[in-house]
């Protein structure tokens, strides 16, 4: 039997909110959860889990809900914290995380973290729901660390790239 997880990375957030939590979607990427929806709608999804961070929810809640679906929250795959303040230079701080897994700001995760954090999570719910096809709403520094641990030549170019990705 064949386990089947598609991680969904969120769509497009609202970063005028810097409450990483909350932040919501912006009408582009409620635009674009509605394509999730639609594309997810013929796969025979069994299982749908998010990060409890609004923006994930958001991104998989019209696909879950046109399919009489119930979304089980998972704490584990919440985005990395990067600090308790709003950081300027995102591109420069995370280009640093990627050189050296290790760093991290004062109140904030390295990469080796939420990589750890990720995986166990990961391997917790490929026990649970063995056989299933599965939907993660998820963010792309998870998703990254993620790819990371299995494929360890994926570094910080690709995480730019997925980055820039939004359904």
């Amino acid at each position: 039997m064949k386990t089947v997880v598609y991680f969904i990375r969120h769509a497009e957030p609202d970063y005028s909110v810097h409450d990483d939590a909350s932040r919501p979607l912006t009408d582009k990427g409620k635009k674009d959860a509605l394509k999730v929806a639609t594309y997810f709608k013929d796969k025979e999804i069994e299982v749908a889990l998010s990060s409890p961070y609004r923006r994930a929810i958001d991104t998989i809640k019209p696909f879950v809900e046109t399919s009489n679906m119930k979304v089980e929250l998972v704490e584990d795959f919440r985005e990395r914290k990067v600090d308790s303040c709003w950081i300027d230079d995102f591109h420069g701080f995370s280009q640093r995380q990627w050189e050296d897994f290790n760093f991290k700001l004062s109140d904030g995760e390295c990469l080796n973290e939420v990589q750890e954090r990720n995986i166990k999570a990961l391997k917790k719910v490929l026990k649970k729901f063995y056989g299933k096809k599965i939907v993660i709403g998820t963010h792309g520094t998870a998703l990254s660390t993620i790819i990371n641990y299995y494929e360890s030549a994926f570094g910080y170019k690709d995480f730019n790239e997925i980055r820039l990705l939004m359904p």
